[in-house]
């Protein structure tokens, strides 16, 4: 648990999921390299991390069955007592009356016993002897808080392995069904379509934005389903799969052809540096071509209203990413009012993009997590094992009348696994109160 604890700091100090390009210019090499190799930039998904957690659960379910055993006898035994485990602990109180044994025990049993349940009570000649108890149950409690711990670690892990989380910008009229994941930048097919009808956002005086609200509908086997507006905090949820209003933007205009087909692309021109060839390529958000000579693979990821390059704001630009055959993708930047913006990156290419006409597109991160309701189940179990473990007991009480002539002698014991004092409070005070009465 040390050890979960000290690391998640690192989890929290370092931003996790950004890019390697974002990585590469926030720390030096040497930390970058060792980051990486630690994987310290998706370090919640790290192999060693998961070892840290099933280390945690294997120790929970070692120490519960350690104990488990012991414990296991007192709840499931058969209901019995022994009179000379109770004789060799000091009494909780006792008095002494001039009243018949068989008097003072039904007094007893609507009295002291009060809630108790059934007693088990024996007559030896004038004598009694009653024994009770409850709360055995309550001694589980504590394995009901371990079990808990497990069944969200259940949970959590189950999140990581078969859930994903993505995104996905799509412009207004527009239909995805498919999105790109975080981790990975992966394409996942969706079941149904997300549409896009309408985007919406308000200003502040300042320029600073209010409010952005999209319209969208579910689009399942042709057919319209689920419609509804969304905004940041209130998403779509979805057959298990939450869409959440993430952020907007824009990009180019779609252009309508004579057969009505709506095309949305980015004129993009590179040309390389040393042979001086020229290449335009018409290119969509999201798409992957290649790129001359071997040099690997261009896409235009998302584009931003608002760029920002050593405290100064080049305003609307795309951000494109190169993969490149060998290494890690390199992240490149191409702001609309800059065209000759690439020529201080190194490479092969000088890249820009042309006739740009802009309109909205709606941001939006895409969740599954098939373990939520795993951990919202230990969550609830913990709720009520922290309750029983830390306000309920296991109390046996053991009452003696004995008959000294024409007087009757009580005497109560008791035991309990916990809050003896004020258990033996509340006990004292039934006696005192049954003494009165008699």
């Amino acid at each position: 648990m040390l050890a979960l604890a000290f690391t998640s700091i690192f989890g929290t100090i370092i931003p996790q999921n950004k890019s390697f390009t974002a990585y590469s210019r926030e720390y030096s090499e040497l930390f970058f390299k060792l980051f990486k190799a630690l994987d310290l930039f998706d370090m919640y998904h790290s192999w060693w991390f998961q070892l840290l957690f099933f280390i945690l659960t294997l120790n929970i379910i070692v120490c519960s069955i350690d104990r488990l055993s012991g414990t296991w006898k007192i709840v499931f035994k058969k209901k019995n007592y022994n009179p000379s485990s109770f004789k060799n602990k000091k009494p909780i109180g006792s008095f002494e009356k001039n009243i018949l044994t068989e008097s003072l025990k039904d007094q007893l049993v609507s009295t002291i016993f009060k809630g108790f349940g059934k007693c088990d009570i024996k007559k030896t000649g004038a004598n009694y002897s009653i024994f009770a108890e409850k709360g055995r149950m309550t001694r589980l409690g504590v394995y009901a808080v371990h079990l808990s711990i497990v069944i969200m670690i259940a949970g959590a892990l189950a999140g990581s392995f078969f859930g994903f989380e993505g995104y996905v910008n799509i412009p207004e009229g527009e239909i995805r069904d498919t999105i790109i994941l975080k981790k990975s930048n992966k394409v996942q097919k969706l079941d149904f379509g997300i549409k896009c009808n309408d985007f919406k956002i308000s200003f502040y005086k300042t320029g600073a934005p209010k409010e952005y609200r999209s319209n969208l509908t579910i689009i399942e086997n042709g057919k319209q389903g689920l419609k509804k507006d969304i905004i940041v905090n209130s998403p779509i949820r979805y057959k298990g799969i939450n869409i959440f209003q993430s952020n907007y933007g824009k990009v180019p205009s779609r252009k309508t052809s004579q057969n009505n087909l709506k095309d949305d692309y980015i004129n993009l021109n590179f040309i390389h540096k040393k042979t001086g060839g020229k290449y335009n390529k018409k290119i969509k958000t999201g798409e992957r071509f290649d790129l001359p000579e071997g040099a690997g693979e261009f896409a235009v990821k998302s584009f931003t209203n608002s760029y920002k390059f050593m405290g100064r704001s080049l305003g609307e630009a795309f951000i494109c990413y190169i993969y490149p055959q060998e290494g890690e993708p390199e992240e490149v930047i191409l702001p609309v009012g800059f065209l000759n913006f690439d020529k201080m990156r190194k490479g092969k290419f000088i890249f820009s993009v042309s006739n740009q006409n802009l309109i909205y597109y709606t941001g939006l991160q895409v969740t599954k997590d098939p373990g939520v309701w795993i951990v919202y189940t230990g969550f609830m179990l913990m709720i009520a094992g922290c309750f029983i473990t830390f306000f309920m007991s296991h109390q046996q009480l053991y009452v003696e009348i004995v008959k000294k002539g024409k007087k009757s002698t009580l005497t109560v014991f008791g035991k309990t696994n916990k809050n003896k004092t004020g258990i033996k409070n509340k006990i004292i005070e039934r006696i005192r109160k049954i003494n009165e009465q008699l």
